[in-house]
């Protein structure tokens, strides 16, 4: 059954589709058009699946090897020559299929390109699929952090796929699922126990839960999108509030160099738990609610410590988070399983403290 999520306001005109095998029906759709077609796409999915359109004079292919250290400018500079030598122009489209990695250095590819053009996401992993194909934010990477350098550019049309996933191991579904645990533990305890309950349907790729999943975790971000685009709020209805994990997730990855013993999804899952330990020693959430955290993502087999969060250098790192204002630290923390907010003003010295 197809699901057509829409967001259209006075900033916001984007469409998702979330159905079944759809990503070779667009396609074909697609290629009929007579504007060119550039499409940004994973090496890996290129050579594993055959949803391809025809080779044709207005259909422009770019092969990528997908990591993150693709996010960077000199990857930006090389796609940029590639686009512009192919005389690509405003009635153009960008497609970016594959995950995170390529959805976010397409969109802002896509966001800055002549000042902007048209923008199709494909997210081919669950947690690009959930995450971060979704509410515009693009960027790339710079050595003081993750994302520090990007725009708000929202996808013209999403195409979530659920059975493309069908090839992803089980570390990336847990991966991606981490992104979906987030969404239950800041904004929905009912979300939060069927998770619970039915975590092992959505690893295994069963089909009905695992679309529930997706959709729900869209329906929830999509929220937070509408309420505050640019994430200009500081309180409860924030965009900020998805970030919860990331402060801590985000500099894991990058004290990790990005290299691919440590996914998103996994950082992430260590930064709700450190984020979790917080809440619980603020006394926010009680010593209950924090155990039962931890034994749900022990239960889903995702990292909930690391070393690294002993090391000096973090906190460099957190330094440098986005969220930060006035030299001080912003966190997302619970007030409760289903209720997130902004904990502001912490500095280094007090924010040492919570994580011992």
């Amino acid at each position: 059954m197809k699901k057509i999520l829409t967001v259209d306001n006075k900033y916001i005109n984007s469409k998702i589709i979330i159905e079944n095998n759809s990503i070779k029906k667009f396609l074909k759709l697609e290629e009929k058009k007579d504007n060119k077609i550039f499409i940004l796409i994973d090496k890996k999915v290129f050579n594993t699946n055959n949803f391809f359109v025809k080779k044709r004079k207005n259909i422009f292919c770019l092969q990528i090897n997908s990591n993150e250290k693709i996010k960077s400018f000199n990857s930006y500079k090389i796609i940029i020559n590639y686009l512009l030598k192919n005389n690509i122009d405003r009635s153009s489209t960008l497609i970016a299929i594959g995950g995170g990695t390529i959805g976010d250095l397409s969109g802002f590819i896509a966001s800055t390109i002549l000042r902007g053009v048209r923008f199709i996401s494909i997210p081919t992993t669950l947690l690009s699929q959930v995450d971060s194909s979704i509410g515009g934010k693009n960027g790339i990477n710079v050595s003081y952090g993750k994302n520090l350098v990007g725009t708000f550019y929202h996808p013209h049309l999403v195409i979530v796929d659920p059975a493309i996933l069908k090839s992803l191991s089980i570390r990336q579904m847990r991966s991606g699922y981490a992104e979906i645990l987030k969404y239950a533990l800041i904004n929905d305890k009912k979300f939060y126990l069927w998770l619970k309950k039915n975590y092992s349907a959505i690893l295994t790729k069963k089909r009905n839960f695992l679309i529930k999943s997706i959709e729900k975790s869209i329906k929830i971000k999509l929220k937070y999108i509408v309420s505050d685009e640019k994430e200009k709020l500081i309180n409860s209805a924030s965009r900020a509030m998805l970030n919860f994990g990331h402060t801590f997730g985000h500099a894991l990855e990058a004290m990790n160099q990005y290299k691919t013993n440590l996914t998103h999804g996994e950082a992430v899952s260590i930064g709700m738990v450190t984020s979790a330990k917080i809440s619980h020693k603020l006394k926010k959430i009680n010593k209950l609610e924090f155990d039962d955290i931890i034994n749900h993502i022990k239960n889903v087999g995702l990292p909930f410590s690391s070393k690294n969060l002993k090391n000096p250098k973090i906190y460099n790192l957190i330094s440098s988070d986005k969220k930060n204002m006035n030299n001080s630290i912003n966190l997302i923390l619970l007030k409760k399983i289903g209720s997130a907010y902004y904990k502001r003003g912490l500095n280094i010295n007090k924010l040492k403290n919570l994580t011992k």
